[in-house]
């Protein structure tokens, strides 16, 4: 798959007398493949089953009884594997990148809470050190 346009040229291909036709989208176990490689919509698509995910564990996420160590592990076990699923066919842009990136840090503040006396919003440094493992990019 690529990103070129010429590659619209050719309409179906043969192997062994059988004839594939091409086709602009299909679904590959559970994930959207473009001829284009846009993986927008299926960013988007994912991004949507996460929120919809976190919205299921939300009163153990948000309950003062559960440990944040066991909140991050449900995190990272259930929701960011419902995000990252198929991820290996995705070329990311940086924008792409940066959605990603503001979807796990919203899940980890809405975890974390606040950490000091006074009630503010923790900055993305402060997630890293509370967490001590790679962003949701690998980065």
């Amino acid at each position: 798959m690529s990103r070129d346009q010429n590659a619209r040229r050719s309409h179906s291909m043969k192997s062994d007398n059988t004839s594939f036709e091409r086709v602009e989208q299909f679904r590959y176990l559970g994930t959207a493949l473009t001829d284009q490689n846009c993986i927008e919509g299926e960013i988007k698509f994912r991004l949507k089953l996460g929120n919809a995910c976190c919205h299921s564990v939300q009163n153990i996420l948000c309950s003062g009884l559960v440990p944040k160590n066991i909140k991050i592990k449900i995190h990272r076990t259930v929701i960011l594997r419902v995000v990252l699923y198929g991820c290996e066919t995705w070329s990311l842009t940086l924008r792409e990148e940066r959605r990603l990136r503001m979807f796990e840090k919203r899940m980890l503040r809405g975890i974390f809470g606040s950490e000091t006396e006074e009630w503010r919003k923790l900055h993305n440094e402060e997630l890293n050190d509370l967490t001590c493992s790679p962003n949701i990019v690998g980065g």
